[in-house]
């Protein structure tokens, strides 16, 4: 397992772009990887890379920071934030589910808040992550590079 991930990091090391390139395809992948979109988060990625001008494989790699061990508790979050910031501009966001299906007209609401909820934290913390990301490994291989190679 330790040669697995080293090795993974060596390649990562040695991708062929600038940082800026590589750390853009990177941010992308991991603001799609912030989408409880199953199985689109890899193409949404790569396309946000693709338009945007950024490294296609680190946008593919970066989507897996959403994996089966960190799905839950990261859409929990994202729904938790959602929650917390659109509770101040729309009001009453938090829907207790049970209680409220009295009808078919009452569930659908309940879900499409419940939808609108998670997909605003998503946003918000799939911008904030990919901001964060992009700093980190711009910063990150632009000195790893320097070091190695002099430049």
């Amino acid at each position: 397992m330790k040669r697995s991930w080293r090795y993974f990091y060596l390649r990562f090391l040695r991708l062929r772009g600038t940082p800026h390139y590589i750390s853009r395809g990177l941010a992308f992948g991991v603001f799609a990887g912030c989408f409880p979109l199953f199985g689109l988060q890899t193409i949404i990625g790569v396309l946000l890379a693709i338009i945007f001008r950024g490294h296609k494989l680190t946008a593919a790699a970066g989507t897996w920071v959403s994996n089966p061990l960190t799905y839950v508790p990261i859409l929990a979050f994202n729904y938790k934030i959602g929650q917390f910031l659109l509770g101040f501009s729309i009001g009453k966001t938090q829907v207790s589910l049970p209680d409220n299906w009295q009808s078919w007209i009452e569930l659908k609401e309940s879900g499409l808040v419940f939808l609108i909820t998670l997909f605003f934290g998503c946003l918000v913390v799939g911008l904030i992550s990919a901001i964060l990301t992009y700093i980190v490994s711009v910063r990150f291989l632009s000195r790893w590079r320097k070091r190695r190679y002099g430049l």
